[in-house]
């Protein structure tokens, strides 16, 4: 097969961190590719350098045997390069069609014309099975919709050479599957296809090759049907990857969460997304709310942290009642949240890292004294948890959080709120777009906490994760508790019949 993209010695270095280092990667006509590492390992990186967002310090490309400067995206463009990025670059305000068309619009007289653009969409639509429509506005249309409308952006600019960074982060295990039919209809029809991910079931469901990134170096392409996923794991983080989740039996204790009756209201849709919603969580178990996104999970934990108002019925945390308490309140009173969206709720991301890892202590000593931020604990303070959970930043705690990759963002979370050492934990997919090494670490924290005596409330689409780190699982459909499963006694087809709606019984 011809070699459509030939990197050849990439080297990009930033202040305090080679990110690629004297990389090699090519591309073939028609194949799917994938580009495996952990998080910070230089995947992104070496694909902006492709797609003329960074220049390389070192190196050469080659397109389709022709040597190549590529100084901007417009010139990759031209070269028949497309990317979708991981944080969708989508004018929420507009049309699928106008984002769709943004920078090659038609006009007639200086005036934009919709019609034949509109038409080239349809068609490409239906060519590919993307359907979306062209005139929703992308803030009503789901992330999995919003994903097609990206892939429609360089289809319709003609790219024949696509590069998705980490595409299936935010999406559901049905969008996935729906995603990957996609790719391979765009690789059957010719296209090149580069995958960075590192979720190594998507890889063998998807990929043909993959190559392997660690701390910015070249480990190795591989045959991805005759490489087992052990070994692939192996290779991106450097050691032995255990699969199985290790954890004793839970000895649940004193009830530390209960939710009773609970409504809320949707402005949006001018109804209760949460119905009567009813359970408990107790000292030393992780009980797991299972459902299909978009059955009211993120209004639950909105309304349980304080982040959207209570419609009906009552939160009761520690026996203190916190229904209409205010989010510090709350987190003052035992509350520790890990977001759904680290970005919008997690983070703030022109803060330094070593601000984002105090934003619930600031105002208390040792950070603050007569009203004025005290540097250096705060600095010791965040130095220690970069060392203890492994926060990996070229520039350590000085590090712009918007700087640095979703999962090391993920990880900044995750340590600032299980360091505040609180009574009740709420995970919201805590370990959405980690690669295998940090998932692994992920759950061995949360199986610690639990160990510890604290009640986890984990938020998982993950059937995997949910089945097994659950010590109890209560299913949520269209707002309301369907049914409450033991996961050593339910299988993963059983839970999916509740999780559709095809089933349900009253929680116990």
């Amino acid at each position: 097969m011809e070699i459509v993209v030939n990197m050849q010695g990439i080297t990009k270095e930033f202040p305090g961190v080679i990110a690629n280092d004297k990389v090699d990667f090519d591309l073939r006509q028609g194949e799917i590719h994938a580009l495996l590492g952990e998080n910070g390992a230089g995947k992104s990186t070496l694909m902006s350098v492709l797609f003329g967002l960074f220049h390389p310090d070192e190196g050469s490309i080659s397109i389709r045997g022709e040597e190549v400067r590529i100084n901007s995206p417009r010139d990759a463009t031209k070269l028949g390069i497309g990317m979708v990025h991981q944080h969708f670059k989508l004018v929420h305000n507009f049309t699928v069609a106008q984002n769709i068309i943004l920078g090659e619009e038609d006009t007639k007289n200086g005036l934009l014309t919709m019609e034949k653009s509109i038409d080239k969409i349809r068609k490409l639509s239906e060519l590919y099975k993307l359907k979306v429509d062209p005139y929703a506005k992308i803030e009503d249309i789901s992330v999995g919709q919003q994903q097609r409308v990206e892939i429609l952006k360089m289809l319709y600019r003609e790219a024949d050479i696509l590069i998705l960074d980490e595409p299936t982060a935010v999406l559901t295990p049905q969008e996935i599957d729906e995603l990957i039919k996609i790719l391979k209809s765009l690789a059957q029809e010719g296209k090149s296809i580069i995958l960075i991910t590192h979720k190594l079931k998507e890889i063998k469901m998807a990929a043909d090759r993959c190559t392997v990134l660690r701390l910015g170096k070249k480990i190795g392409t591989v045959n991805v049907k005759k490489t087992t996923n052990e070994e692939l794991a192996e290779m991106m983080v450097g050691r032995e990857i255990s699969f199985t989740i290790d954890k004793k039996k839970a000895e649940a204790g004193e009830v530390v969460l209960k939710v009773e009756r609970l409504c809320v209201h949707s402005d949006r849709s001018k109804r209760d997304v949460v119905k009567e919603m009813g359970f408990e969580v107790r000292k030393g178990e992780i009980l797991c709310i299972a459902g299909i996104e978009g059955n009211g999970q993120t209004e639950l934990v909105e309304a349980l942290t304080g982040l959207r108002p209570i419609s009906g019925g009552s939160v009761v945390l520690n026996g203190k009642d916190i229904t209409h308490a205010s989010i510090r309140e709350r987190s003052l009173a035992g509350m520790a949240h890990v977001p759904e969206d680290r970005q919008r709720h997690g983070l703030v991301l022109d803060y330094p890292l070593e601000y984002n890892l105090i934003l619930q202590q600031y105002f208390a000593p040792p950070f603050q004294k007569k009203g004025f931020l005290q540097f250096a604990p705060i600095r010791s303070y965040a130095e220690k948890l970069i060392d203890a959970f492994d926060i990996r930043t070229g520039k350590g705690a000085i590090a712009l959080a918007r700087n640095m990759s979703g999962g090391n963002q993920q990880k900044a979370i995750i340590a600032r709120e299980m360091s505040r050492h609180t009574d009740l934990l709420i995970a919201v997919q805590p370990t959405r777009g980690l690669d295998v090494g940090a998932i692994e670490y992920i759950h061995d924290l949360l199986v610690s906490q639990r160990d510890e005596g604290k009640a986890v409330l984990l938020i998982s689409l993950d059937l995997y994760e949910v089945m097994s780190l659950s010590d109890r699982i209560v299913v949520i459909y269209e707002g309301e508790n369907v049914g409450e499963f033991d996961p050593a006694s339910v299988t993963e087809r059983e839970l999916g019949l509740y999780m559709s709606g095809s089933k349900r019984r009253e929680a116990s």
